[in-house]
């Protein structure tokens, strides 16, 4: 059998949030390329649309759904249009998130809560509302962060609160879902890629990662996209619970 086999989606259908920006549209963009039917959802509709329709042009099945992955509500009605319109939800990418660059002592209690809200929480919610009708054989790749797993240089305390805490939760979900539901649970942890969320203070986060990464430069998103499909893949077939880092080696120093 050809191995690269385990790495195609065809027919498979993968719920993917914060699919209108950033990272996310990459993410929708390789699952597509390998045979995935997409449920794209995002806050921003309108972004998300044209996402959809330059995927739809290569001649895949996508679905959208406006939705904040804060409100539980929310997270069942982007299940339930997989589910009307495919019939099965096969993966889940567990994509959206928001940051916070700011020091602790100047941190509002709403913007704490509202970073754990979409990070953490929401991450929650649409694993259990996907876990629901999941199949045995299904995944989930909950996005954390390489900031959850070591010190960051400069202040985010809700942000590397929520992503830590995405990765003990994958812990968890991995411990009560494989076995018995046969759902594999994993967590994926990029270092520093070009985004929007980063746009801002790119420059001196450059410096940053050059001083602090064994490969010293920001990775390109299609460096990312290959690690993320063995997690939501056959590939990873006897892989759950696990944290797979992709950062340049910033958390080996």
């Amino acid at each position: 059998m050809d191995p690269l086999r385990s790495f195609r989606l065809d027919d498979r259908v993968v719920v993917l949030t914060g699919a209108s920006s950033g990272l996310g549209v990459g993410f929708a963009s390789a699952l597509a390329a390998v045979g995935a039917r997409l449920v794209l959802a995002a806050r921003r509709s309108t972004e998300l649309e044209q996402v959809a329709l330059g995927i739809r042009a290569t001649g895949a099945e996508v679905l959208t759904c406006e939705a904040d992955v804060a409100d539980p509500q929310r997270c069942r009605a982007v299940v339930d249009v997989a589910i009307e319109h495919f019939g099965r939800v096969d993966g889940l990418v567990n994509n959206a998130g928001v940051g916070l660059a700011k020091p602790a002592s100047r941190v509002a209690p709403d913007e704490f809560r509202r970073v754990l809200d979409i990070n953490l929480h929401g991450t929650f919610w649409m694993a259990q509302a996907c876990a629901a009708v999941m199949r045995p054989g299904s995944a989930i790749v909950n996005v954390a962060s390489v900031l959850g797993l070591m010190a960051p240089r400069f202040p985010q305390a809700a942000y590397v609160a929520s992503k830590a805490g995405v990765i003990g939760l994958t812990r968890d979900l991995a411990q009560e879902w494989s076995g018995r539901k046969g759902i594999r649970v994993n967590a994926l942890c990029p270092g520093y890629f070009r985004t929007d969320m980063i746009a801002e203070g790119e420059a001196e986060l450059g410096d940053t990662v050059r001083a602090n990464s064994i490969l010293g430069r920001f990775g390109e998103h299609e460096e990312l996209h290959p690690a993320l499909l063995f997690l939501v893949s056959n590939a990873s077939s006897f892989v759950t619970g696990t944290t797979l880092t992709v950062d340049g080696g910033m958390a080996a120093l």
